[in-house]
């Protein structure tokens, strides 16, 4: 059986792992990162949620994956992300995001 995402709307769709690369590559666009280490991202986020989740997975949890993933990935790509992902509506939610992520970095100095 095809993994299902449950939207927030509470519709379903075949999990479709283009959606997945393709959200990153625009993230990555314009850094300094190969396509093959992008798919290879998309590859370990996408295993992550194969193991996590067997028949459903909900939008959020992907989204939420490919950030923690995105963190330590690349952070300007993380922020881009975020940035949809979330809809940031103004300069004060990206702010907060970034002191988010500027707090964890400390956390693991």
């Amino acid at each position: 059986l095809p993994l299902m995402v449950v939207k927030h709307d509470g519709s379903r769709q075949v999990f479709d792992r283009n959606k997945l690369l393709n959200g990153l590559i625009r993230s990555c666009d314009k850094r300094d990162k190969s396509l093959e280490s992008v798919m290879i991202l998309a590859h370990d986020i996408e295993q992550d949620i194969h193991r996590e989740f067997e028949q459903e997975v909900p939008s959020k949890a992907i989204g939420e994956m490919t950030l923690k993933h995105l963190k330590n990935f690349d952070q300007v790509a993380y922020i881009r992300f975020a940035s949809v992902y979330r809809k940031f509506s103004d300069i004060n939610s990206f702010r907060h995001e970034l002191d988010v992520l500027l707090a964890d970095d400390d956390k693991n100095d």
